[in-house]
């Protein structure tokens, strides 16, 4: 038997095997993704029902949504669904994600995956909550407010209604996230607590910027956003406390 060592595989071996694990971690989030959807796609209209439900209850008597595309009626619901599938199906995304960088991660970062895909999924679902919760009427209502001294039928399309739920969704669903992003550069070392601290005017007037961008062209729905995003960096400048790295603490201390 010979004791030489075994040669390293080619590089063009290691990209190959990378690749068809990417394959197979995509197909299996992908499963996970169409097998929900398809459990749902039954109650597709429902689902949109309970996705108008904000915009429904603040319109006038007798107004109503409405469908300008011939295929709208069929697809919009489906789209819905899917929606609803993919954020259903988002912690087995995540950890099919997570599944393939996990090889290439120290053991101190992996123990941060656990906590961080938990709080991940949950601040999306919370920024999500609050949009339809607290945003849609609030931003409904408004809008209704103005159309009525106008005299105009407020009639909302059910296709330009769905791209507005759906920015909406990841605006705020991506704005609840920035505590875990202040945390992760914070604990890995990439930027230090104190410099974040002292950038927090700058993370203001961006916030506002974002806010300008994303949402709707009000004053209420711009605030809507951007006060919240700015108590949450606060949130994560609070919680990062804990995890500094040791090194930054005693930097700290002297």
């Amino acid at each position: 038997m010979s004791n030489l060592p075994e040669e390293p595989a080619a590089p063009e071996e290691n990209f190959f095997t990378h690749l068809v694990e990417l394959r197979d971690r995509i197909i299996k989030a992908s499963i996970s993704v169409i097998v929900l959807f398809f459990g749902m796609v039954y109650w597709a209209p429902d689902i949109f029902q309970l996705l108008a439900r904000p915009l429904l209850d603040v319109l006038p008597k007798g107004a109503h949504m409405i469908v300008t595309d011939v295929t709208g009626s069929f697809f919009v619901p489906i789209k819905v669904t899917l929606m609803a599938a993919f954020v259903l199906a988002l912690p087995v995304v995540i950890y099919q994600v997570w599944a393939f960088v996990a090889p290439g991660l120290y053991q101190h970062e992996k123990k941060l995956v656990i906590p961080l895909v938990v709080s991940t999924y949950t601040l999306f679902l919370i920024g999500m909550a609050f949009a339809y919760l607290l945003v849609f009427p609030t931003v409904f209502s408004f809008m209704v407010s103005y159309n009525e001294p106008l005299g105009a039928d407020m009639s909302t399309d059910i296709d330009k209604y769905l791209s507005f739920a759906m920015t909406t969704f990841l605006a705020f669903g991506f704005t609840f996230e920035v505590p875990v992003v202040v945390v992760v550069l914070v604990r890995l070392g990439m930027v230090k607590l104190a410099k974040l601290k002292e950038i927090r005017p700058y993370i203001t007037v961006g916030a506002f910027v974002v806010a300008a961008v994303v949402t709707p062209p009000d004053v209420l729905s711009q605030l809507l956003l951007a006060i919240p995003l700015c108590v949450l960096y606060e949130l994560g400048l609070l919680i990062a406390r804990f995890y500094q790295p040791k090194e930054e603490v005693r930097e700290e201390n002297l």
